[in-house]
């Protein structure tokens, strides 16, 4: 079964191709995530979670789902991350995830895709994302034949600053810097609303027609991605910058 998150498109991408290929079922998480929904999941597969890299780890609100979610049937557990450069050390802290979970950890394999992180990375154009999905696409292969296979996905060599980036880094990125107060609309924002509904924590309300960022944003940037009038912007970091969707 493969179950995944996304803000912007990336994961589901990888997601839908692993899905494609290997036939299993596929379930998004952002209604669950949202609405709370820690219901049983039963797969006769083993599960495969495909993430984002948020700070070097799995998104906080992923691994907290999965923290309270019961799982039955197969008990073994890929984890697939797509990044714009890096996961570090994330397959460490995800293991440990698994053994409280009782999942037989089958590894983390990593997928670099279109940078999509614009409070503080520059997001390619649409003609470049595209030549970087297709450059990830041999590496999307290797990991669903490996999946296929029931094999673990071989370990990658950590290196002392990705080791660092997944914990020491991780523990400080989250309070300091994933909040909502930079967001803020401008003039072209037409109050359609789509924001506060791509938002995966609930956290932005339609106040007199403009959208009202609250205190519990992960930083996903579905919000201001997929704004149709690109009426949303995050400080001086976002002003001139291509939005990003997965174009593919």
């Amino acid at each position: 079964m493969i179950l995944y998150f996304t803000g912007t498109g990336n994961s589901e991408f990888v997601a839908r191709r692993i899905a494609e290929k290997t036939g299993d079922e596929i379930i998004n998480l952002f209604e669950k995530i949202r609405t709370g929904d820690y219901s049983r999941i039963r797969s006769k597969t083993p599960f495969v979670f495909v993430v984002p890299t948020y700070a070097w780890q799995i998104p906080h609100i992923v691994r907290d789902w999965i923290g309270h979610t019961k799982f039955g049937g197969n008990r073994s557990a890929y984890f697939v991350m797509t990044c714009g450069d890096s996961i570090g050390n994330a397959g460490e802290y995800i293991e440990k995830l698994c053994v409280k979970k009782g999942f037989n950890y089958m590894g983390c394999a990593k997928i670099v895709m279109p940078e999509n992180y614009i409070a503080m990375f520059h997001a390619p154009e649409r003609d470049e994302a595209i030549k970087i999905i297709e450059k990830a696409l041999p590496s999307m292969d290797a990991v669903i034949d490996v999946i296929e296979k029931g094999e673990p996905i071989p370990d990658k060599k950590i290196t002392a600053a990705g080791k660092i980036s997944t914990s020491l880094v991780n523990r400080i990125f989250y309070p300091v810097f994933v909040h909502a107060k930079k967001f803020y609309t401008t003039e072209a924002c037409i109050g359609c609303g789509k924001c506060e509904k791509v938002c995966p924590m609930n956290n932005i309300d339609m106040v007199d027609g403009c959208p009202v960022w609250e205190d519990h944003c992960t930083h996903c940037m579905a919000c201001i991605c997929r704004c149709p009038e690109e009426a949303i912007e995050y400080g001086r970091k976002s002003k001139g910058q291509p939005r990003y969707k997965c174009p593919m």
